[in-house]
């Protein structure tokens, strides 16, 4: 009877033990109920823009439609805000963190994370030369550790759109940062529409946002008009641009519908959202089990302009019907008034 009373009591405890060790790991709900572990996923954003912000909005929407919302995925987010120190940092934290698969916004950011992680899957999200920037070697068969999703610059859209809106400009200033790799080979793609159509183009890269004034003054002496490919540093300091223009007056040509209603006068963009939701749809297949090495890159190549209306006004600009009805027209924002 003592022996069996002991084994009662010793049961007892080791259940009592096995629950309290449960609810401490999330086996357990609050009812009782067991409950898998939710899935875990590190996000490092390059820097905070407009269209960046959008992109990760958008993610998130295509995780939570392939049933990856709150409930069921842990997220770990950090911004390296343009700081090559910071992302290093952050990217080797995220790979600590426990996170089971890993996604960059924005080149830079991927390309920390790749050179951070040994064995961990990568998602790309808005990188626009994968090849270029040695993430991928075959963009249909990745074969490795990264794959995503590409925003590529509809670079013939764009010159058709600069020659219809402004015919008079025979020169396009190209201005990118040098540190990015995707905006070199997007100003060479760029360069090569653009003397097809009967363009010249006069290159102008900076080192870092510092020296973005002095490069618009020196650009706007030169041009007719400025064009911005997908630059991460560019965008984050494009209220500069814009300042720096004030005098001259030149057309501003970006490549991000943000930094149109930041005072750009056009662009043919690619949907930030759109993009974003698509990476986070992948994303949910490599947290499902599907290797990225086996799941093609995807890209968004085909843009729908976006106008200014308020500085097209401004420039004396009258907007062709046949464009205007195809386009999303907007005004200044209220942060860069």
């Amino acid at each position: 009877m003592k022996n069996k009373a002991l084994l009662t009591t010793l049961l007892a405890f080791f259940v009592l033990l096995g629950v309290g060790v449960g609810q401490e790991l999330g086996w357990f709900s609050s009812t009782g109920q067991s409950q898998a572990a939710k899935a875990k996923l590190g996000v490092l954003q390059f820097v905070s823009h407009p269209s960046l912000d959008e992109i990760y909005q958008g993610i998130q929407a295509g995780l939570e439609e392939e049933d990856y919302g709150e409930e069921k995925l842990d997220i770990q987010f950090l911004n390296g805000q343009a700081d090559q120190s910071k992302l290093t940092l952050m990217s080797q934290q995220l790979i600590e963190g426990g996170n089971q698969v890993l996604l960059g916004i924005a080149t830079p950011a991927v390309q920390s994370l790749a050179n951070a992680s040994k064995d961990l899957p990568i998602i790309m999200g808005a990188v626009s030369d994968p090849v270029g920037a040695k993430l991928v070697e075959d963009p249909e068969h990745p074969g490795g550790l990264v794959t995503g999703v590409s925003d590529q610059n509809p670079a013939v859209q764009q010159v058709a759109l600069i020659k219809e809106l402004t015919p008079n400009v025979k020169k396009v200033g190209a201005l990118y940062s040098s540190g990015e790799d995707n905006s070199k080979s997007q100003v060479a793609e760029f360069k090569e529409a653009a003397e097809k159509a009967g363009l010249e183009v006069v290159e102008q890269a900076v080192p870092s946002t510092n020296e973005l004034n002095q490069a618009v003054g020196v650009l706007t002496s030169k041009v007719d008009a400025i064009w911005v490919p997908i630059d991460n540093t560019i965008a984050s300091a494009f209220s500069t641009v814009v300042a720096a223009n004030q005098s001259a007056k030149l057309p501003l040509y970006p490549s991000a519908g943000a930094m149109v209603e930041a005072g750009g006068l056009a662009s043919v963009v690619v949907d930030q959202f759109e993009l974003g939701r698509a990476t986070g749809k992948m994303t949910a297949r490599v947290l499902k089990g599907e290797k990225p090495g086996d799941i093609p890159v995807e890209f968004f190549s085909q843009g729908k302009p976006v106008l200014n209306t308020q500085v097209a006004q401004e420039l004396g600009i009258r907007i062709p019907e046949d464009i205007k009805k195809d386009a999303q027209l907007v005004e200044m924002s209220q942060t860069a008034e």
